[in-house]
């Protein structure tokens, strides 16, 4: 950053090209693991303050022993943590090139 600065490179076009590139791997990671545990965090949440949505549907689900719909719930929850864990990795080899996956 000191060098692309010293070639007098804007302060938003260092700070976007060569901080937050490097910076985002973290992020992303953080963000990758976590969605599973927000996904499983709406069923709280929607019991806590009575909003409707999935995790009220599961719930609802589970109270009247309606297998079908808690493994559909489930299976969606698992779907969306999946892709968001799969994206995660898919974006870090476009924020670092020398990342290759398959390629020899």
């Amino acid at each position: 950053m000191t060098t692309a600065r010293a070639k007098g490179i804007g302060p938003w076009r260092v700070l976007l090209r060569h901080a937050f590139r490097n910076s985002a791997f973290g992020l992303i990671t953080v963000v990758g693991l976590n969605l599973g545990t927000l996904i499983g965090a709406t069923v709280i949440i929607e019991q806590i303050f009575a909003l409707p949505g999935l995790g009220q549907l599961l719930l609802q689900a589970i109270n009247t022993r309606d297998h079908v719909v808690v493994q559909a719930c489930v299976v969606l929850f698992a779907v969306v943590t999946v892709a968001a864990n799969l994206l995660a990795d898919l974006l870090y080899a476009v924020l670092d090139p020398r990342i290759r996956y398959g390629s020899r």
